[in-house]
């Protein structure tokens, strides 16, 4: 039995904490908010997050990192916001041989870092991985069968995750394209957003297939330019976590953007999601990085303009209908 403890009690950390119970680990669930705590604790279960899965008995719930002391494995499980001050605080609680792995997808906002990178900073010897892929919670916590991919660039890192976390229902592909990995989980939520303004004013499938498909070239393009292999996005971590993001009710991202295709402004529709809205986050970050590295990527241009400089959605969309003629692929399947 391993000791994995699981940083971050939302929706997507209790998924985890609960399947890697259930398969047999000795799980510790921390959140630094007391009240959060003592909810679970009180109803069994996570009410507003993943409500209807129960919580094995057998996990720790705990406010208090030192929970981190004795664990094989630490998932990282918190707003993006949160990743840099929460590893600080772990560090002190770390085994050398422990393995953390981040599970949020993201970028840091002020500094467009990947959190890998902000992990490795603040945790000198510790060794880093991530996990990604399509992998809602609310399914997850009721063991429907799920791929995902565990990325290091110290592959027995990522074997570590592979051999704590995968079971009958958690599949776990490794990867040594940490960058790709966590950008395609980042960027994702970009344009499932855009594909939820679709959904709201009721444009249809052909619509959303374009979209998707183009988000996902996008997605590509600046993804090499950043040192990313390209075949990782047509893996799990982009191509599948894009479908999954862009196709379910459980993604706040799409739900945020058909709430916003619908008519309601933007921070109404977040506030309505109740929830983070990564995609969000996500695209001033897009914004900035496509600038920054010279990489077109008109999809997400568009939403940054409907979701920080407040224009109508329809213009957006003939403005994306009406650019330059050019071929689908010009010199690879990015292009």
């Amino acid at each position: 039995m391993a000791h994995i403890a699981v940083c971050g009690a939302g929706g997507w950390g209790t998924a985890l904490a609960v399947m890697a119970s259930r398969f047999g680990q000795d799980v510790a669930l921390w959140s630094p908010f007391e009240e959060e705590i003592e909810g679970i604790r009180r109803h069994g279960e996570h009410k507003k997050l993943l409500p209807g899965i129960p919580i094995p008995r057998d996990v720790r719930l705990t406010s208090d990192l030192a929970c981190a002391a004795d664990a094989d494995l630490v998932l990282l499980s918190v707003p993006s916001f949160a990743v840099g001050q929460t590893a600080e605080k772990l560090r002190p609680h770390l085994r050398p041989d422990t393995v953390v792995a981040n599970a949020g997808k993201g970028l840091e906002e002020a500094t467009l870092r990947r959190f890998s990178d902000i992990l490795t900073d603040k945790l000198p010897g510790i060794r880093v991985a991530v996990l990604s892929g399509p992998s809602h919670a609310e399914e997850v916590g009721r063991g429907v069968p799920t791929s995902v991919v565990s990325a290091s660039t110290d592959l027995e890192a990522a074997e570590r995750v592979q051999d704590l976390l995968m079971n009958p229902t958690f599949r776990i592909y490794l990867s040594r394209d940490v960058a790709g990995v966590e950008l395609g989980g980042a960027l994702k939520n970009v344009i499932a957003l855009a594909a939820g303004i679709c959904d709201g004013l009721d444009m249809g499938d052909n619509t959303k297939a374009a979209l998707m498909t183009r988000g996902l070239a996008e997605m590509a393009r600046l993804g090499a330019a950043m040192g990313a292999k390209a075949e990782t996005f047509a893996g799990l971590s982009g191509m599948g976590d894009l479908i999954v993001t862009c196709g379910s009710m459980h993604s706040r991202n799409r739900r945020c953007g058909i709430l916003i295709g619908q008519g309601r402004p933007v921070q109404e529709a977040i506030r309505e999601v109740g929830a983070t809205v990564e995609g969000y986050f996500a695209a001033l970050s897009a914004h900035q990085l496509a600038q920054k590295m010279g990489v077109e990527m008109p999809i997400c241009e568009c939403a940054y303009g409907v979701l920080y400089e407040g224009k109508p959605v329809q213009s957006v969309v003939e403005q994306l209908m009406t650019r330059r003629k050019r071929h689908e692929v010009d010199e690879s399947w990015i292009g």
